[in-house]
């Protein structure tokens, strides 16, 4: 969030003539457009004045300025280097042009301009681009996106206590999401300005940043009363509604932008075109977002998020690898897309880089206490199978994602881990999303859960429901180990049971006789109905083992005797 730059010179007032005039209209003039800030108006007039030849010295450097404020940075750059290679032209025009590269992110061109010599006359006498806070505060901004801390300090201590610089810190305060202590500066700036309108946008953005969207909207209602048509105050707005309501909602917003012609910052038709694609969960991300990767920062991060929800873990991960976080949202996504990479590799590697991106974020100052900053806390514990401490931090924030499926699902587990099989059932059983309700892990846990409960045969039917596959196979072998366990024989027997006959393992013939074995003992005690001793003979049998003779022979003594029919 740079301010609008200084202009390149002062520009005298633009004279009617005689071809100017039309009847009961005057041409207006150049200052009460850039007053009104017509900057599409100035242009026009400027670029008709040209054609007519009655262009002024300094009629490019207003170009580049309208063209500018404009958003136009191409057009701005190509008017400012013709005008930077004219003899005796303005020093000021290179950090003009600098400006205009630092915009285009043309970062290293930037600080180029910004410290160029200008040659003039003819014998080529080198000027240095003189110094002025125009220029500090640029270099300012190019020392963060270099992350050279050194020089970035450097020229922070040659900031002055006047209203440019301090607009200027706190454009960096806010990009390094240091959000209160730039609301700090706009706040106090406000006081003493209260026609500074702008400046509550700024401080609308913060809140928003800060998830206090309901103090966004207030902040943002101040300046949009005044401005109604501003791009930005309703782009901002728009988002507001997004997370206090949902995408409908925010479109809604956009859509009176859109059908707003009197607009004229073309600048923003990119950005309009990004969130359109996050309001709408990622519908035409791939015709969007790919050409905005380097021009708007969330469209790499949103792309990322699309491939994730689409399952395509490798794509989102050949997208952020490369990209070294800054900002909160960077390390969470790229702990997110290492986490998951390294559960479907089995990479150690890849999960113990999650777990330290998780614990960087939860464990800072700034984060620690927000939601994020928990959920990362609970991530790094849940990567660490020290599920104790999952559940103290999930516990502080589950009011505000209790119909959220991927935090239940998450919130079960942990639950599940130490033992809380009644709560964990229940909060699986919260969760509305098919695709989650379809994985295996979601599927095996219940299933424990149901085990554990004393509800084995809820346990079978999630078994009987699945397709034939390595999933079902490991889910059989879940439910006939758990249900011995628990001694819950019969439903640990069926288990067994079509374990062996799909594979003839040894293994599985002793976990069948041990629970048929079982069930006998609980017909005996009157805790198994004397009826199911049938079924538990027709399990038998299925068996080609020498050791069933015995067994079958022994339970269908006791079966005549107490005139049980097998």
């Amino acid at each position: 969030m740079m301010l609008s730059r200084a202009k390149p010179a002062v520009g005298s007032e633009l004279q009617q003539t005689d071809k100017g005039k039309k009847k009961g209209k005057s041409i207006p003039k150049l200052d009460e457009l850039l007053t009104q800030r017509d900057f599409t108006g100035a242009v026009t007039l400027l670029e008709f004045k040209c054609q007519i030849g009655e262009s002024e010295e300094d009629t490019d450097l207003w170009i580049g300025y309208c063209s500018f404020h404009l958003g136009d940075y191409k057009k701005a750059l190509e008017v400012l280097k013709v005008v930077s290679r004219q003899e005796g032209c303005y020093p000021d025009v290179w950090v003009n042009l600098a400006c205009t590269y630092f915009f285009l992110g043309m970062y290293k061109e930037a600080e180029e301009a910004a410290n160029k010599g200008v040659r003039t006359g003819i014998h080529e006498t080198i000027f240095k681009a003189p110094k002025s806070r125009l220029q500090n505060r640029l270099l300012f901004h190019l020392a963060h996106k270099f992350n050279d801390e050194k020089r970035l300090m450097a020229f922070h201590q040659n900031l002055q206590d006047i209203i440019e610089d301090q607009l200027s810190l706190a454009s960096i305060h806010y990009m390094r999401s240091h959000y209160q202590e730039a609301i700090d500066i706009y706040k106090r700036i406000l006081l003493e300005n209260r026609d500074f309108l702008a400046l509550n946008v700024y401080v609308a953005l913060c809140y928003y940043k800060l998830d206090y969207y309901d103090v966004s909207q207030e902040v943002l209602a101040v300046y949009l009363q005044q401005v109604p048509d501003s791009t930005i105050a309703f782009n901002l707005k728009a988002c507001n509604h997004f997370r206090l309501y949902n995408g409908k909602a925010a479109e809604m917003e956009l859509k009176n932008l859109l059908d707003n012609t009197s607009s004229a910052f073309e600048f923003a038709k990119e950005l309009i075109k990004h969130n359109l694609v996050v309001f709408r969960a990622g519908e035409g991300a791939l015709q969007v977002l790919p050409t905005l990767v380097d021009v708007i920062p969330e469209a790499r991060l949103n792309l990322v998020i699309y491939y994730l929800r689409q399952d395509d873990v490798q794509e989102a991960f050949n997208l952020i690898k490369d990209l070294e976080p800054s900002t909160p949202q960077e390390y969470i996504l790229k702990g997110v897309v290492n986490a998951a990479l390294g559960q479907e590799l089995g990479s150690r590697d890849h999960l113990k880089i999650a777990q330290q991106f998780f614990q960087l974020v939860g464990g800072s100052a700034s984060e620690c206490d927000t939601i994020p900053g928990r959920q990362c806390m609970a991530s790094c514990f849940f990567l660490l199978r020290q599920f104790e401490d999952v559940l103290i931090y999930l516990n502080s924030i589950k009011s505000y994602f209790y119909t959220e499926d991927t935090f239940n699902f998450n919130y079960a587990q942990a639950k599940a881990a130490v033992g809380n099989y009644k709560e964990a059932e229940e909060v699986f059983l919260l969760i509305q999303s098919e695709k989650i309700k379809n994985d295996y892990v979601y599927l095996s846990w219940l299933a424990r859960c149901y085990i554990m409960n004393k509800k084995p045969k809820m346990a079978w039917e999630l078994y009987l429901k699945m397709e034939t596959s390595g999933e079902s196979f490991s889910l059989l072998q879940l439910i006939a180990n758990d249900c011995y366990k628990m001694g819950q024989f019969y439903y640990a027997a069926k288990g067994f049971d079509v374990l062996e006959r799909l594979d003839p393992s040894p293994e599985y013939w002793e976990g069948k006789r041990g629970a048929c074995v079982g069930i006998f003992q609980m017909i005996l005690a009157g805790r198994e109905p004397k009826e199911t001793l049938r079924e538990v003979l027709h399990l038998l049998r299925s068996t080609g083992s020498t050791q069933v003779e015995y067994i079958i022979r022994t339970m269908k003594k006791w079966g005549k005797e107490n005139r049980v029919p097998v």
